[in-house]
């Protein structure tokens, strides 16, 4: 699909972003937020035609994740990437680690350097204990390729973070969430809306680099 022009010049505080998995249910709340926050935005997808406003963005980009020249065009001119990868279901396909390597690959070679990438905050979590054996047993599949994404992230010379996400959800936003290196105490739901505003957030804050971090509402 076209490049939408744009040749707004970039101000104080906003930065050109480049999102994957935009036309998810939480994508479409990180294009929503950062279009509001005033980002050069470019969506990549697969999905281009359930794009709300292209107008809005600076450009949308067609593609699959693991496609290294639909990638490339995508990630050229960005200050930094928001991946949101996840398996269509608990059966699959899973495929998040393919696009893990191919967006760290390019970027690479490119010389991008910001990365935020979503994972699933029950992959490390510990309790409550019935509640995530149950969750590791049924998700299984979909867990290990999460995993093996945050590997191949961990591993890049990039400047990543890991953004581990808990029980998203669709209801309206509180305005607040709770991030913390370890592991957390009360892992609350987060709303896909209040989660957009953490990515945000974490991309432009260069002292969580090379770090993971869990993300959970409040009440």
């Amino acid at each position: 699909m076209p490049a939408v022009a744009d040749d707004r010049p970039i101000m104080g505080g906003q930065m050109r972003l480049t999102i994957f998995g935009s036309t998810g249910r939480t994508g479409r709340q990180v294009l929503a937020e950062g279009i509001r926050r005033g980002h050069r935005i470019t969506a990549f997808t697969r999905r281009p035609d359930t794009i709300a406003d292209p107008a809005a963005l600076a450009a949308v980009v067609a593609g699959d994740g693991r496609d290294p020249d639909a990638v490339r065009t995508a990630v050229a001119d960005a200050d930094a990437v928001v991946a949101i990868i996840a398996a269509a279901s608990r059966k699959g396909p899973h495929h998040v680690a393919d696009v893990a390597r191919t967006v760290t690959d390019t970027m690479s070679a490119t010389g991008v350097r910001r990365l935020v990438v979503t994972s699933v905050y029950p992959i490390v979590a510990t309790k409550p204990r019935l509640p995530i054996a149950l969750l590791k047993l049924v998700f299984a599949d979909a867990y290990a390729d999460c995993a093996a994404m945050e590997d191949i992230v961990s591993t890049s010379s990039l400047d990543w973070t890991i953004a581990r996400l808990n029980r998203l959800t669709d209801k309206p936003p509180h305005g607040t969430f709770y991030t913390s290196r370890a592991l957390l105490d009360r892992p609350f739901a987060i709303t896909r809306t209040d989660a957009a505003a953490a990515l945000l957030d974490i991309v432009k804050d260069e002292t969580l680099a090379k770090t993971a971090i869990n993300i959970a509402g409040t009440r």
